[in-house]
């Protein structure tokens, strides 16, 4: 019976994360630092625009990390 509630609970989880992203992504105009943090690379061209958003990338996975770490414990 105690595995059919841990699925349960990982479907929770993952519920919530991609709810958690999905109102990022609806979000993620408004909030002005989100993609502009230093760190952040854009290489302009004249026919093309390269962007990585480097420093971004590291905070959401700290973030994230630190969630599943927290959600994790037993």
């Amino acid at each position: 019976m105690g595995g059919f509630f841990d699925f349960g609970k990982t479907l929770i989880i993952i519920g919530l994360v991609i709810a958690i992203v999905g109102v990022l992504i609806v979000m993620g105009g408004k909030i002005p630092w989100i993609g502009r943090l230093p760190g952040d690379f854009t290489v302009k061209g004249e026919k093309f625009t390269f962007y990585f958003p480097l420093a971004t990338s590291i905070l959401i996975s700290v973030v994230l990390s630190l969630l599943f770490w927290f959600i994790g414990r037993k």
